[in-house]
């Protein structure tokens, strides 16, 4: 799960603060390499083809309302200068569902830019994160941000099954025509893993993911519901495991970040559509299919391809958790297309014992349900197939019914599959407006 970072061998603690939630590239690579993540998948049931709106019942705001969800919808087409395309498919390492952008990085006020592809889109993390190693071109040429003490601000930040560190850096961020001037990202992997401080007052547990093939992807978008990656208690003091100051690379202690030298959430900068985000992807069968194409859409209401109709608004808390309950049991939930599967407890089978992917014999029909801060309510219908019967074949990448267990017991993770075939908003925490998903 990415949100803005999480880390775990078996998940990190849900992070507050800035820190992504990372199940997203838990490494279910298409032999089901045992990383922490494995998955299964048995009979296919089809919920492919179909259109119309993404499902959800009542109207878009308003306390009480409730309704059962059905993912039927399809994209519509990228149109307008707000929305580019999403694809799911075989990526830069091989791994199955991550949704992919491209993001063009520049040298802040100049043409000097890189446009790098298979950027992992990530609605529970907040900020823009790439490998050093993507952006050869103009990475060294983008200014560092200056730590208070003079050395250079970096970051270890939290995922769930590690971290990833790196200097903080302002670049201008462009995705289709949208441009978010001077902001800080994170560059990944361009210190050393020896340079990552360690213990109590160091980076988190776990692996530093400093490639494609710990990641999955060239980098990390994160596009949820916050503005800053810490906010203001990193302004105030050094957090552990989140920002450092470094002295030629190396000698990094914990440093406070004010607002402005965050690792930022790029769209809440762009000039006009910057309240949230829309995720559309199609339908795929229950036994998954090669790949999918859909659209990531900025701004709610700002243009004629966002407008906020036929679905129901459930808030959410800063960081876009609401209220599930899954067989009875009460559970913090969150909705994060940087995981690939969907996230739960449950006493399913796993694919072996060094996986957290579930393998039961036959496919599951499952629900759960949410409310949103308002009262909002929706049935959320799922599927579970076996991790090992969907990767059997090697050809297929995008799969709406792939699960595991969740190291944190009480929280419930609808990651990409949920996606597929909906169209999931994500509303931002800006001055002025309250945070929540609809659909």
């Amino acid at each position: 799960m990415h949100r803005t970072t999480r880390g775990l061998p078996a998940y990190s603690s849900h992070r507050r603060g800035g820190l992504v939630r990372w199940l997203g590239v838990l490494c279910l690579s298409i032999m089901l390499a045992a990383c922490g993540g494995g998955g299964d998948s048995s009979s296919s049931s089809s919920s492919s083809s179909g259109g119309g709106s993404s499902g959800g019942s009542g109207g878009s705001s308003g306390g009480g309302s409730s309704g059962t969800s059905t993912a039927n919808a399809q994209p519509i087409s990228p149109n307008g200068t707000n929305a580019v395309p999403i694809s799911v498919d075989s990526g830069v390492a091989g791994f199955v569902n991550i949704p992919n952008v491209s993001v063009t990085v520049c040298v802040p006020g100049t043409s000097q830019c890189q446009t790098i592809d298979h950027i992992q889109v990530d609605t529970a993390s907040f900020g823009l994160r790439i490998l050093g190693g993507a952006a050869q071109s103009v990475v060294t040429s983008l200014p560092g941000v200056r730590a208070a003490n003079g050395g250079q601000l970096s970051e270890c930040a939290g995922f769930a099954d590690g971290y990833t560190w790196g200097t903080v850096r302002t670049a201008d961020v462009k995705i289709g025509t949208e441009v978010a001037s001077g902001v800080p990202i994170q560059i990944i992997g361009d210190l050393a893993a020896s340079a990552a401080p360690t213990g109590a007052n160091g980076c988190p547990s776990g692996n530093d993911e400093n490639s494609t093939a710990d990641i999955g992807a060239n980098g990390i978008l994160g596009i949820g519901p916050a503005t800053y990656d810490c906010g203001s208690s990193c302004a105030s003091t050094a957090l552990n495991a989140m920002y450092f100051s470094c002295t030629n690379g190396t000698n990094c202690t914990g440093s406070t970040a004010t607002l402005a030298q965050q690792v930022i959430n790029p769209v809440t900068k762009f000039a006009v559509n910057n309240n949230g985000v829309i995720l559309q992807l199609p339908p795929v069968p229950d036994n998954g299919a090669a790949s999918a194409t859909g659209v990531l859409i900025f701004g709610i209401g700002t243009q004629g391809n966002n407008s906020i109709a036929g679905v129901t608004k459930y808030g959410t808390d800063g960081y876009g958790d609401l209220s599930g309950v899954y067989k009875g049991s009460k559970y913090t939930t969150f909705f994060d297309s940087g995981s690939n599967g969907n996230f739960f407890q449950d006493s399913f089978p796993l694919c072996s014992s060094s996986s957290a992917f579930y393998c039961p014999s036959s496919e599951q029909q499952l629900s759960a349900t949410i409310t949103g801060t308002e009262g909002n309510t929706a049935t959320v219908p799922f599927q579970l197939v076996s991790a090992r019967t969907l990767t059997s074949s090697g050809g297929k990448f995008a799969f709406n019914s792939l699960g595991g267990q969740l190291g944190m017991s009480n929280y419930f993770d609808f990651g990409l599959p949920f996606f597929f075939g909906r169209h999931v908003y994500v509303g931002y925490d800006l001055p002025g407006s309250s945070p929540y998903v609809a659909f």
